[in-house]
């Protein structure tokens, strides 16, 4: 019986990675592919910001990240394929929610936050804490490493 594979996507190189790896496992299995982005308003907005930039919707914004990873990173059949979802609110229970049910979710071990010197993300590390299924952590190049991980 096939299952899910719900896969975290930013539009950073290592959730690309992460996006191929979970393809190509999602094509071993025979599973469905999720791919999901959450979006939230920066949290100085409300203090920057008196309301809503006009003609900026951070939805329609994280929604076409989505459609460009997908059709970056993937063949043709297998970004139609795949089901996009996006979700307004924090990435980590974005993916959470995302992956019940799911037999696997898939993260980069880093997105676009600005803290390039952790060793793990804080969404990977949140999600493989607390994910109710299995997770694995696409692994990106690391400082002095030749080729791909």
């Amino acid at each position: 019986m096939a299952g899910r594979i719900v896969v975290g996507v930013d539009g950073s190189e290592p959730s690309l990675k992460a996006l191929r790896w979970a393809a190509a496992q999602a094509a071993l299995t025979g599973d469905s592919l999720q791919a999901v982005i959450s979006w939230e308003y920066p949290a100085s907005w409300a203090t920057l910001m008196p309301g809503p930039i006009p003609d900026f919707d951070p939805e329609q914004l994280a929604k076409q990240i989505l459609d460009e990873a997908l059709d970056k990173a993937l063949d043709p059949g297998a970004a139609a394929s795949a089901t996009r979802t996006v979700v307004g609110g924090n990435a980590p229970q974005a993916l959470l929610d995302a992956a019940r049910g799911a037999s696997l979710l898939v993260v980069g071990d880093r997105g676009r936050s600005g803290f390039k010197a952790a060793v793990l993300g804080s969404v990977s590390s949140h999600v493989t804490q607390h994910a109710p299924c299995p997770v694995v952590v696409v692994r990106g190049e690391s400082a002095g490493q030749d080729g791909p991980a």
